[in-house]
């Protein structure tokens, strides 16, 4: 499963490396991860976001687990955080 990369403060799924195990969204520890099929039609963009992400070569590819980070779980209940998410710079 190493279809996992990692910016600033984001970690995205490549949709075209996945190879749809589903292992990862019993894994996830705030089920922040579905399979695409189950994805509602509100939540679709992330699809492109990751993909695009995933393929930018400023973000590493992670090939071994780590454990959550301290606040993962407070961020769980936070809604429309989608701007916070930093790519890198000003881009």
């Amino acid at each position: 499963m190493e279809c996992f990369y990692e910016g600033p403060n984001f970690l995205v799924i490549n949709p075209d490396e996945c190879i749809d195990c589903s292992i990862c969204v019993a894994e996830c520890p705030v089920s922040a991860i579905v399979e695409e099929r189950e994805i509602s039609p509100d939540q679709a963009h992330f699809v492109k976001i990751n993909r695009d992400l995933s393929q930018d070569p400023r973000w590493t590819r992670i090939t071994q687990a780590k454990a959550p980070l301290p606040d993962h779980a407070g961020w769980a209940t936070v809604k429309d955080k989608l701007h916070l998410l930093e790519k890198y710079g000003a881009d």
